[in-house]
């Protein structure tokens, strides 16, 4: 018998790596939400969209409008 796990991808996780992703320069708060597919594996990506579209994310919006807008500390 094979198991398979699959990682339960919340908004909030989503938003979570979207930011850390920002944060490393890997992707940019303009690109679309559908960039993120690059960084997560192919088999959760379906989880992951299913998630987006339930709290009324759309592929092609900016990955800005997921993580909200930016905190700036102050020097």
């Amino acid at each position: 018998m094979t198991f398979t796990t699959t990682a339960r991808y919340t908004i909030a996780i989503i938003k979570d790596e979207a930011s850390q992703l920002v944060q490393q320069g890997a992707v940019s708060r303009q690109q679309p939400i559908y960039t993120l597919c690059r960084h997560i594996p192919a088999r959760e990506w379906s989880s992951v969209e299913t998630e987006l579209e339930n709290h009324d994310f759309l592929l092609r919006d900016r990955i800005g409008d997921l993580i909200g807008p930016e905190t700036w500390e102050n020097d």
